[in-house]
């Protein structure tokens, strides 16, 4: 069974703790380091009790990332873009294609079209 791209893993490599923050951090694209701040200040801020509660529940019920999820970091980006805005992502993928597509139909009219210039140069590999 694959592991999925989309889900959010505890990320245990990269973890100071439990590998909460750096799981949020891998799940949302932003970096860890703010992602610790921000739930250090969250904490301070007022919510003492119930970020560590929240934070230790995560810990227990979150799945450890597995180890070769990503094969690249540009891999690593383009799923993070995907969890964060999916139609962004769909409508990128759409535009490759559509320009490889395009230049494609460019090269096979290049190819198949009469050009005396082309067939000369074959020609005269031949």
């Amino acid at each position: 069974m694959s592991a999925s791209r989309t889900k959010f893993y505890l990320d245990k490599q990269n973890a100071k703790w439990s590998g909460v923050c750096a799981g949020i951090a891998d799940y949302s694209g932003v970096d860890v380091l703010w992602v610790r701040v921000g739930a250090v200040l969250l904490t301070l801020m007022g919510g003492f009790p119930w970020t560590l509660i929240a934070y230790w529940m995560v810990a227990w019920m979150g799945t450890p990332k597995p180890f070769a999820l990503y094969g690249s970091n540009e891999e690593a980006k383009f799923w993070q873009g995907v969890r964060s805005n999916p139609s962004a992502s769909t409508r990128d993928i759409r535009s490759r294609f559509r320009d490889i597509d395009r230049r494609l139909a460019d090269i096979e009219l290049y190819y198949t079209s009469h050009n005396r210039r082309l067939a000369d140069e074959i020609d005269a590999l031949r």
